[in-house]
């Protein structure tokens, strides 16, 4: 039985907010609380892609 060694989906890379190694419960964070940083930035909208000011519907 020691034969069957787990393996793993590949090496896990570090989390996005903190930069420690990311743990497989919480992937791609590190804990719950980064997981959470995460989620409040979405929510205020810190997360945007900036966009043209531009008025289309003034094209003639």
């Amino acid at each position: 039985m020691d034969d069957q060694v787990k393996k793993t989906a590949g090496p896990l890379k570090t989390c996005p907010i903190c930069g420690k190694p990311a743990v497989h419960a919480t992937r791609p964070f590190c804990s719950s609380r980064c997981r959470d940083v995460d989620l409040n930035r979405w929510l205020k909208g810190s997360y945007v892609i900036p966009g043209r000011d531009d008025d289309v519907d003034d094209v003639e």
